[in-house]
């Protein structure tokens, strides 16, 4: 079922109803009044020069034409020079007086004056178009009414004046005033018909307008990149996203539109080849080598637009995909559909690992052995280890948060972080040359210790895995920021994360590195939020070994003990 020819678009309907008033003096109207008005100042031109010839030859004495002619020229110019364009109103106003109502007692005048030699009816035919053009049916209707009275009027005097035909004058007139009711209606109809194919053609140019913003907005948003390619390799068009892939932090300037300016993007232009030729098949896995980065595999899908008429040109357009943002979209999909099932699991093995350990625990009393007490040793600590990866599940699971009145005890924040920073560097043995600057005073945050622990030490692993082996290449900074915030920050000199990887830096199952789970920063996430605090990523310059150097920083923003009573005073007055 097609829909209707004038239905709204899906943008609204507003734009497309007749309530849309007319754009004050559109240029069309301009044209016209301006023409009217030149075509008035020619006329009185042509006249005054007609008159002042007849009477400069001698064929007539009588100098009233002249001045009459003087007359209508030089208003017919004023209103040219001096007024502006505007519509006639509803009635025979002084804006109608000054135009349309001049031309008529003007070509009145020359009509009673020189008599029945020349015949100055047809120049009536002017205000009669100037009227139903620039004004309404009924100032039309009225202008020619006005027209035919004049003729009758001068029908009547040329009968007083002497014997004659009286039919002949009368019935001349009758014609001519019809012929006016006519052009009249005719013009308004015209101009009327003109007048709603402008607001139309008006309202089509808005509402592309309006498709063409939300469009290119729609496109610029997108995270899949977009290029329009045409046969030569230049790209006529392409999004943020797009740039981005290509290794562009913005819009490159007008010798980086060309494709096969760079070898980097070889994998492109022979996709761009292959469409033209009819070869494409599907989407395709190529690998470009942005400058400065690392290769990159996109998934890129063309399709050929259609030609147009007359330009036999068509274009390619290219549909890109970052394969790492869909491998991490698809994790993360996976852990959604996961997770309820994950829990069951979860809960279903700590039942029998807990049977596994007791089971473990007293056959251990009764071996004497010391092969077999180390095997039951060994299953001791595999026991827990499970245990330790259930809880690990069911916290990623549930993303259990504290209520109000199950709240974590006060945690003193400097003692607690230099007593994980030093077993951190104990145990792992670090070279890196651990920089921690607390501040005086006691601190008092609302936080598990074990919980604290867990993000610190996740914070330090990816820390060091990024810094390089020179003197505080890792900070760690406890600051406080307001009465009720302090901020614990992990700092390390690596380099800067790829946009990409920092977009989805605190998903689940995203990692920059294949052997990476990709849930260390997930946890540490759900953690923070768990306990009312909030972590972060920025780019932050610090002092090392003397000089200014720019760092990945994690910004840990932690609520204050004092913070976390004034609000559960609060909830508990309330």
């Amino acid at each position: 079922m097609k829909p209707p020819p004038d239905a709204p678009s899906w943008f609204g309907p507003s734009l497309l109803e007749p309530s849309l008033e007319q754009v004050d003096k559109p240029e069309e109207f301009e044209r016209l009044w301006r023409g009217f008005m030149t075509a008035r100042a020619t006329l009185g031109a042509v006249l005054l020069s007609l008159q002042g010839t007849i009477l400069l030859l001698g064929t007539a004495q009588d100098s009233t034409l002249l001045l009459i002619c003087s007359g209508y020229f030089v208003a017919a110019m004023g209103v040219r020079l001096l007024a502006h364009p505007r519509q006639l109103g509803r009635t025979f106003d002084l804006q109608w007086l000054s135009t349309i109502g001049v031309d008529m007692l003007a070509f009145s005048a020359l009509q009673l004056v020189q008599g029945s030699s020349i015949n100055y009816a047809p120049l009536f035919a002017l205000p009669i178009l100037m009227a139903s053009i620039l004004g309404s049916l009924l100032v039309a209707m009225g202008t020619a009414a006005g027209v035919t009275l004049l003729l009758f009027a001068y029908a009547t005097w040329m009968s007083i004046q002497g014997p004659g035909d009286i039919t002949a004058h009368f019935l001349q007139a009758a014609l001519t005033g019809a012929g006016c009711f006519v052009i009249s209606f005719l013009a308004s109809q015209i101009a009327s018909r003109l007048v709603n194919v402008e607001l139309r053609a008006q309202r089509s140019q808005l509402a592309a307008q309006v498709q063409r913003r939300v469009n290119e907005l729609v496109i610029e948003s997108l995270t899949e990149g977009i290029l329009v390619v045409d046969q030569r390799g230049i790209v006529r068009a392409a999004n943020p996203a797009a740039w981005s892939m290509l290794g562009f932090a913005g819009t490159p300037g007008a010798n980086a539109f060309n494709l096969n300016a760079m070898i980097e993007w070889q994998g492109l232009v022979d996709l761009m080849k292959n469409s033209f030729a009819g070869n494409s098949l599907g989407p395709a896995d190529v690998t470009i080598h942005p400058t400065g980065q690392g290769p990159r595999r996109i998934q890129v899908r063309t399709q050929l637009t259609a030609a147009q008429a007359g330009d036999d040109e068509r274009l390619c357009v290219m549909f890109l995909q970052d394969q790492r943002e869909m491998q991490a979209r698809m994790r993360t999909e996976k852990l959604a559909s996961m997770g309820r099932l994950s829990t069951a699991v979860a809960h279903e093995i700590r039942n029998p690992l807990a049977a596994i350990a007791q089971a473990n625990a007293l056959l251990d009393e009764d071996l004497v052995d010391p092969r077999h007490k180390q095997l039951t040793r060994m299953v001791q600590q595999n026991a827990k280890r499970l245990d330790k990866i259930v809880e690990d599940i069911l916290d990623v699971s549930r993303v259990q948060r504290l209520e109000s009145g199950q709240a974590a005890a006060a945690l003193d924040l400097n003692e607690s972080v230099e007593r994980i920073c030093r077993d951190w560097q104990s145990q792992t043995a670090s070279e890196h040359q651990l920089s921690v600057q607390l501040p005086p005073g006691l601190i008092e945050v609302t936080f598990e210790p074990e919980h604290l622990r867990r993000i610190l030490v996740n914070l330090l692993d990816n820390a060091r895995r990024y810094a390089s082996h020179q003197l505080n290449a890792i900070q760690v900074l406890i600051k406080p920021m307001t009465l009720e915030h302090c901020a614990l920050s992990v700092w390390s000199d690596g380099q800067p994360m790829d946009q990409s990887v920092e977009r989805h830096l605190f998903e689940p199952f995203f990692s920059s590195e294949s052997r990476s789970s990709g849930l260390g920063l997930y946890i540490c996430r759900e953690l923070c939020e768990g306990h009312g605090a909030a972590i972060g990523y920025s780019r932050v310059r610090r002092n090392m070994a003397g000089k200014q150097v720019d760092g990945n920083e994690f910004l840990v923003t932690l609520r204050t003990h004092t913070a976390m009573d004034c609000s559960q005073s609060a909830g508990q007055h309330t």
